[in-house]
């Protein structure tokens, strides 16, 4: 089924640019457009742009651009109709569809197929949970024992699956989803030939008799599962004998377990909000902590922490407190990898619950306040935790106690901004009872061992004949060293990939700047009855651009005019060729905004591009017609070059002179220093 153009329509006008990036993004007012760090690529600062009067966005950093549909199809991966479909519900929008050909429904994206079948998955496992009878005695019992509300159940769509083998697949393929489908989705495993499942069926449930945690994406789409066993191996059949107490979804095209986070969707607001993020390891620790009040809280899934994990935290707050439990082994093989969170530029704290404690069974025996209390009391940066904890660790013994300075000082240097490591390197002198300095230097060694370490691998990499010269980075820092100073902070700075240069002509930036000047405000009046455009094309007739996207871009411009209708901006903006829009949405885009201080209160006036459209049009009429001129005489001094005889070379250099003379003319006019 299509949506029909009226519905995609009404879904366009109603959905709101800032709302829809706000779901995924934490924005910040600046001016009349909206900023954040942007979403798809790793930056410190922020140059994501959100423009709410043009429903656009646009990341001066990596190029992104486009509107609320381009946004959500690329933040989650979806296609077209998915994400219409995303936000037709997100504004209550009933959908209404038309009929599509045979072939038209076997293009239909698989991803899309894939988020089909998990929400009816969903759907079946509340079912089962409120409507059976072994849901009801099993899975519900275990909710309530909890202490979980009928409220909080819905609100992480809680469910169970039977201790069958097959109930969910047999029903979800009466209702027409495929085995392939089911086994793509994680829901089905494909039986041997001897294995369990009746010989008609062509597998098993992969999750049999647990209680169902639905794990949704940032857009609060089903992507995974998770089931936890209840019955006990004694209490239960063969069939459970040896089962893991947890089972997850496998990786498939929508799921994928180290970039996603536990209760994302569900606490995404309370985040952006709070500025804070509380990391725990469980979907209980979860649930329990949403049941008291505190919703800013995720899940890691029991997997070590990761970069895109990180990085989707970010998205949303500056700040993370991790909640361990008591167990100290698992902490500090835990603290190794937090070095990732330090990387990423957020704020890191601990927290560490009493020993038998996790924060599911100390919520629920202290209460919500208490436990609210005890964050805030307990609460640790990363920096003064590690070290303490393996200060104690050491105990007495100065090797050991060496050891934990380069552990620490080792996690202080992933810190990006320079002053907070400067804070940390103080902090940790003062609980060490070691000279700052001798940290910094400490660090400055791994700095360099580090850096070292990774050129080499980058000489090793390259032809002999490219090979940097091996000794330059100690002759540099020794340099630092004979004068006592401290190496600088950006000296081992990760070297970045050179970009390809993109060579363009001057004359494709005049082609740029004169239609961006149609595109924009070729439905402007420069005087009555004159529009822009009808006043640039008419100067520039017998000019056809080089570039070919421009050209395309003019053509449309000339054959519309003479149909008497000038193209408006927003035709271009909704363009169907995906290069004519992101065009556009670059144009419309601003990086920087006038502060309303200049006129509110020191009274400056600074006219915008539009109050002086006449001079802009005149002006950029005189460099694309100078550009033109001097492309012109490139190809004149080409011909002379090549010129057979004297006569042939002669009429050459007055074809040159020529157009010398106009360039000279122009560039006289454009008040020019060289022409």
């Amino acid at each position: 089924m299509r949506i029909n153009p009226e519905t995609v329509d009404r879904i366009k006008q109603a959905s709101d640019i800032v709302e829809v990036v706000g779901d995924f993004v934490s924005l910040k007012k600046k001016g009349a457009n909206y900023s954040a760090c942007c979403p798809f690529h790793n930056e410190k600062t922020p140059s994501f742009n959100v423009n709410p009067s043009r429903q656009i966005y646009k990341c001066f950093g990596c190029g992104a651009a486009g509107d609320s549909i381009k946004f959500v199809m690329d933040i989650d991966g979806i296609g077209y109709g998915e994400a219409l479909r995303y936000l037709a519900g997100k504004y209550n929008i009933e959908i209404e569809e038309e009929e599509v050909t045979d072939e038209e429904a076997i293009r239909q994206n698989e991803r899309e197929s894939l988020y089909i079948i998990l929400n009816y998955a969903k759907n079946f496992y509340q079912q089962q949970l409120h409507h059976s009878e072994e849901g009801q005695a099993i899975g519900l019992s275990y909710f309530r024992e909890r202490g979980f509300s009928a409220e909080i159940r819905k609100k992480f769509e809680l469910g169970y699956s039977l201790d069958t083998w097959d109930a969910f697949s047999r029903e979800a393929m009466s209702k027409g989803h495929s085995a392939d489908l089911l086994e793509k989705a994680g829901l089905l495993i494909r039986k041997e030939d001897n294995g369990p499942a009746n010989r008609h069926s062509p597998g098993y449930d992969r999750f049999r008799g647990r209680v169902i945690f639905p794990i949704h994406n940032v857009a609060g789409k089903v992507i995974a599962f998770g089931a936890r066993i209840l019955k006990s191996e004694k209490g239960g059949n063969a069939k459970q004998a040896n089962q893991p107490k947890y089972l997850n979804s496998p990786e498939t095209d929508v799921y994928h377990k180290s970039e996603v986070l536990y209760g994302i969707f569900q606490a995404k607001n309370a985040i952006r909000n709070q500025e804070l993020c509380y990391l725990v390891e469980g979907y209980t620790d979860v649930i329990s902590l949403h049941q008291a009040g505190i919703e800013n809280v995720v899940a890691s899934s029991g997997t070590s922490l990761t970069t895109e994990q990180i990085r989707l935290i970010s998205r949303f707050a500056p700040n993370v407190t991790i909640l361990y439990d008591g167990d100290i082994a698992g902490i500090k093989a835990a603290l190794r990898g937090l070095d990732l969170v330090l990387e990423e530029g957020l704020n890191v704290n601990i927290v560490l619950f009493p020993d038998g404690e996790d924060p599911d069974s100390y919520v629920r025996k202290v209460g919500a306040e208490a436990f609210k209390a005890y964050l805030r009391q307990a609460s640790k940066d990363f920096i003064t935790f590690k070290t303490e904890i393996l200060l104690k660790d050491a105990g007495n013994d100065p090797f050991r106690q060496a050891a934990v300075i380069g552990e620490v000082v080792n996690s202080i240097i992933k810190i990006p901004e320079a002053i907070k490591r400067q804070v940390f390197f103080h902090r940790t002198s003062e609980m060490m009872k070691v000279d700052e300095q001798m940290l910094i230097t400490e660090g400055n060694k791994l700095l360099r061992k580090q850096q070292t370490q990774k050129s080499q691998e980058k000489t090793n990499r390259r032809p002999a004949s490219e090979q940097e010269n091996p000794n330059a980075i100690d002759e540099v820092i020794g340099t630092f060293q004979a004068r006592n100073e401290e190496l600088p902070a950006d000296l081992f700075a990760p070297e970045m990939p050179e970009a390809e240069p993109v060579l363009r002509t001057k004359l494709y930036y005049q082609e740029e700047a004169f239609m961006k000047l149609l595109v924009l405000y070729g439905t402007k009046e420069l005087e009555p009855s004159i529009t822009v455009c009808q006043y640039v094309l008419g100067e520039v007739e017998g000019i056809d651009f080089s570039d070919t996207v421009f050209h395309h871009l003019l053509t449309l411009f000339r054959e519309n005019y003479n149909r008497n209708q000038v193209l408006p901006t927003d035709y271009f903006l909704h363009h169907h060729e995906p290069e004519i829009r992101n065009l556009t949405i670059g144009w419309l885009a601003t990086k920087y905004e006038l502060s309303e201080l200049w006129s509110e209160k020191y009274e400056i006036y600074v006219p915008f591009e539009t109050d002086v459209l006449d001079k802009t049009a005149f002006i950029n009429i005189l460099r694309l017609k100078k550009a033109f001129i001097e492309e012109k005489m490139k190809a004149c001094l080409a011909q002379a070059v090549h010129a057979k005889t004297e006569e042939e070379q002669h009429a050459v250099m007055s074809e040159y002179m020529f157009y010398k003379g106009i360039s000279m003319a122009a560039a006289k006019e454009l008040g020019s220093v060289i022409g």
